[in-house]
C-alpha cells in the first residue's frame, strides 16, 4: 500500500464497503426490485431513480477502492470520508423527512456508514501528527540556506522534495570583496596562518540570493526558514548593534546598513591556524587537552571559537572591549533574519571550547580561561530545534514573506548534513567530501578524545554527534589533479582506475593547509612500505622518497585520506567496519572514489539523491522546528518522513557495494595493515613537525 502498510485493516474495510457499494450499483441498474426492498421500501422507485442512485454509488465505491491503496493521500482520504458523511445524511433525510425508508433499511445502510466514519476518524487521530505535518507542507514551503564558499538556498515542497535551488558564489558574484574560496588570507600581511572572511559579504549575499529566488518562490507561503554555516567562525557586534538590526530599512540593502554595527569587518573562520599559543593557554588553564575535551567535546583546535576570541582579546583589545555580542556565523545569519541577536544553538556552540557537553551550558572555567566578561558577550544558548523568532519587517516588506514566518535556529553545516542524511543508526557512518572532509556518526555514550569532536545531535537531544574534521579536502584533491592529472578529472579518474588497490604500498601525506587531524603544518610526505612474506606490522619498513609517478600520486591521496579517516574513526569509538557509509559532498558523485572508500572501510557506500545534504538538512530542521513549535514540545524528526523517505529528496541509493568474496576480504585485511602503518608514520611526523606540543 502507498502508506507503507501503516493501516492494512482500514484498507481491507474500505475494500469490503466498496464491494457492497458496487453491489448497490448493480441493483440500481439491473435489479430495481431488489433496491426497493433493500433500501427504499416505503416508496415507489422508477428505473431512472435506480440508475441515478447507481451512478452516484459507482462514484463513491470508486473512492473506496482508490483510498484503500492510498491511505496517506490526504485529499483522497478526506473525499472518501465525506462520501460516508453525505451518504449517512442522505439516508437520515429520506427516513426522517421523506419517510421513504423503513427502520430495518436505515439500520443496514447506517451500520456501514457510521462504522466507516468512526473507523476513518479513529485513524485520523492515530496518525494525527503525521497528517498535521503533511497539511503544513501542502500549504506552505520550507526555505533553507547554507553557507561555506557560497550561500545556497533550497526550497522543499509538501513531499520533502527540493523544488527550487540557487546559489551565490562569493568569489565570482561578489568580486568586490576580493575573496578566494570565500576567504581572505592574512589581509594585514603579518600572520601567514590568519584566515578571515568579511561578514558584510555574507549579508550582501543573503539579499542577492533571495532576489534571485523570488521569481520562482512564493515567499508568502514560506512557513519556516533555517540554515547552516561554516562552523567556528566568529562575528563581533558593536555596542548598539541591536538597535541597527531592529530598524533595518527595506528600501536599502543589508550590507551598507550593517557596516556601522560591527566592531570589526573581519571574521576569523575555521581555516585560521594562527591561534596555537592561545590553544595551549586555554588547555593549560583547565588541566590539559584531554580534560578540555572531556569538558567541552574537543581539545583546543586553532579553528575553535574560544581560542579565536582569546586572540582577539589579546591582539585587538579595543575591538574586544567595543564588542557587545559575539555570534557564530550561523547565529549571525539568524540575527539578520530576526532583526535582533539570535542565540547560538547548542550543536554549533559545542565547537567553541566554551560549552559543557553534558549540561549544554557555558562553563565558567572555560570562559575565564578565554577572556573576561565573555559570558555576557556570548549570551544564552538554545536547542537546535528551537525558534529564534519571526522574520523581521525588513524581509517581510522587501521580499513579501509572511510576518508569521518562523526562523528556526541556524546551526553548523556539518550538523545540518547529519540531519539531511537522516543518520539515526549508531552503526552508520557519514562521510562528507567537501572543502573540508568530515566523518561523523551518532552515539548515546560519547567518549571525548584528542582526535574528534563531540556535539549534541541537532535533531535528537538524547544523542550526540561524533565528528572528525580534515582541513585538506576537495581543494587538496584539486591541487593533486592540477599537478598530476593535467587539471582534468577525467585523467584523474583514469589514473585512479588504472592503478591497483594498495598502490604498491605507497603512502602519501598531502597538506596544502595546516592540517587539523593530524596536527601537521603545510607539507608533502611520501613513503614506500616494504614488508616480509609474513606481512606483520613489525616487519613493515617505510622508505621516504621525493615523488611518485602521476597515477600513484592520484591513488595515494585518495587512499591516504580514507585510511586516515578509518584509523581516526576507530580511535574515537566510531564503528569500523560500519553497517554502511552514506557519502555526500561534491566528490561523492565520483564512482571510482566511492569504490575505493568501500574497499578501505569494508562496507557498502550509499549516496543521497542530492549532494548538498547540509542544505537539505537545514530545510528538514526548519520543518522540524516548526512542528516542535506548534506542539510546544520536542517531537521526533522522523514524524516528517516516516514511511515515505524513499519518495523524498532525502532518499539514498546504493553507489558502491562491498562484496564478501575471499578477494574482497583479503583486500580489506591488507588495507587494515596499511592503515596501521600509516598511523604509525603519522605519529612520527607529528612528533617531528606537529603543531600540538
Amino acid at each position: 500500500m502507498a502508506g507503507g502498510g501503516r493501516m492494512p485493516l482500514l484498507g481491507w474495510w474500505l475494500m469490503l464497503v466498496g464491494s457492497l457499494r458496487l453491489a448497490s450499483v448493480w441493483f440500481g441498474f439491473f435489479n430495481i426490485w431488489a433496491l426497493r426492498v433493500a433500501v427504499f421500501s416505503q416508496t415507489d422507485m422508477t428505473e431512472i431513480h435506480g440508475r441515478t442512485f447507481g451512478v452516484w454509488t459507482l462514484l463513491t465505491c470508486t473512492l473506496c477502492f482508490l483510498c484503500a491503496f492510498n491511505l496517506e493521500n490526504r485529499p483522497l482520504y478526506l473525499a472518501t470520508f465525506l462520501s460516508f458523511i453525505y451518504a449517512l445524511g442522505h439516508f437520515l433525510t429520506e427516513y426522517l423527512i421523506y419517510h421513504t425508508m423503513a427502520v430495518a433499511n436505515l439500520s443496514t445502510v447506517g451500520f456501514f456508514a457510521v462504522l466507516s466514519c468512526n473507523t476513518q476518524m479513529t485513524c485520523l487521530k492515530l496518525i494525527g501528527l503525521h497528517k498535521e505535518v503533511e497539511n503544513y507542507f501542502v500549504s506552505c514551503t520550507n526555505l533553507t540556506m547554507v553557507m561555506h564558499r557560497s550561500l545556497k538556498a533550497t526550497v522543499l515542497d509538501a513531499g520533502l522534495t527540493a523544488v527550487a535551488h540557487d546559489a551565490v558564489h562569493f568569489d565570482s558574484d561578489l568580486p568586490h570583496y576580493a575573496t578566494h574560496g570565500g576567504v581572505l588570507r592574512d589581509p594585514s600581511g603579518g600572520d601567514p596562518g590568519r584566515v578571515v572572511s568579511p561578514p558584510l559579504m555574507w549579508a550582501e549575499a543573503l539579499d542577492l540570493l533571495l532576489a534571485r529566488l523570488a521569481p520562482r518562490v512564493d515567499y508568502a507561503r514560506v512557513a519556516a526558514v533555517s540554515g547552516g554555516a561554516q562552523q567556528h567562525g566568529s562575528v563581533y557586534w558593536k555596542r548598539g548593534a541591536a538597535a541597527v538590526l531592529a530598524s533595518l530599512d527595506p528600501a536599502r540593502g543589508l550590507a551598507p546598513q550593517l557596516a556601522a554595527a560591527l566592531a570589526t569587518t573581519e571574521s576569523p573562520v575555521w581555516m585560521d591556524s594562527s591561534t596555537a599559543a592561545q590553544c595551549r593557554e586555554v588547555e593549560a588553564a583547565v588541566g590539559g587537552a584531554l580534560e578540555l575535551a572531556r569538558m567541552t567535546g574537543c581539545r583546543a583546535h586553532e579553528r575553535c571559537t574560544g581560542p579565536q576570541i582569546r586572540k582577539m582579546y589579546q591582539a585587538r583589545r579595543r575591538v574586544y572591549d567595543d564588542t557587545e555580542r559575539i555570534s557564530l556565523v550561523s547565529s549571525f545569519m539568524a540575527s539578520l533574519l530576526v532583526g535582533g541577536y539570535a542565540c547560538i544553538d547548542e550543536t554549533d556552540g559545542a565547537g567553541m571550547n566554551l560549552m559543557d557537553i553534558t549540561t549544554r551550558e557555558l562553563r565558567r572555567d572555560a570562559l575565564e580561561a578565554t577572556a573576561p566578561d565573555l559570558e555576557d558577550k556570548i549570551g544564552k544558548l538554545a536547542p537546535a530545534h528551537a525558534v529564534a523568532g519571526t522574520l523581521s519587517p525588513y524581509f517581510v516588506q522587501r521580499f513579501q514573506f509572511s510576518s508569521n514566518c518562523l526562523v528556526v535556529q541556524w546551526s553548523g553545516d556539518n550538523p545540518n548534513s547529519l540531519a539531511g542524511l537522516t543518520l539515526s543508526d549508531p552503526g552508520d557512518l557519514a562521510i562528507s567530501l567537501g572543502t573540508s572532509d568530515t566523518v561523523f556518526g551518532i552515539t548515546d555514550l560519547p567518549e571525548p578524545s584528542l582526535d574528534g569532536n563531540i556535539l549534541p545531535n541537532p535533531v535528537d537531544p538524547k544523542t550526540y554527534m561524533v565528528m572528525l574534521c580534515y582541513k585538506n579536502g576537495s581543494l587538496t584533491r584539486e591541487d593533486v589533479r592540477n599537478r598530476y592529472a593535467d587539471g582534468s578529472w577525467d585523467v584523474f579518474n583514469k589514473h585512479l582506475e588504472n592503478t591497483a588497490p594498495l598502490n604498491g604500498r605507497k603512502l602519501g601525506y598531502y597538506y596544502n593547509e595546516p592540517e587539523i587531524l593530524p596536527p601537521l603544518p603545510v607539507g608533502f610526505h611520501r613513503y614506500v612500505v616494504s614488508s616480509s612474506a609474513s606481512g606483520s606490522l613489525d616487519e613493515m619498513v617505510e622508505h621516504q622518497i621525493n615523488q611518485f609517478d602521476p597515477p600513484s600520486e592520484v591513488r595515494a591521496i585518495i587512499e591516504g585520506q580514507f585510511l586516515s579517516m578509518r584509523g581516526h574513526a576507530e580511535r574515537c569509538g566510531l564503528p569500523v567496519p560500519p553497517k554502511r557509509i552514506i557519502a555526500t559532498g561534491g566528490a561523492s558523485s565520483n564512482q571510482i572514489i566511492l569504490k575505493t572508500m568501500a574497499s578501505i572501510f569494508g562496507c557498502s557506500v550509499y549516496t543521497v539523491q542530492r549532494p548538498d545534504s547540509a542544505s537539505l538538512g537545514a530545510a528538514l530542521r526548519a520543518a522540524h522546528g516548526w512542528i516542535c513549535n506548534q506542539k510546544g514540545k520536542f517531537v521526533p524528526v522522523s514524524c516528517l518522513h516516516s514511511d515515505r523517505l524513499n519518495r523524498t529528496s532525502l532518499s539514498i541509493k546504493l553507489a558502491a557495494p562491498f562484496g564478501d568474496s575471499e578477494e574482497d576480504i583479503d583486500l580489506l585485511n591488507n588495507y587494515t595493515l596499511l592503515m596501521k602503518k600509516r598511523l604509525e608514520i603519522e605519529q612520527k611526523l607529528v612528533e617531528k613537525f606537529g603543531r600540538h606540543s
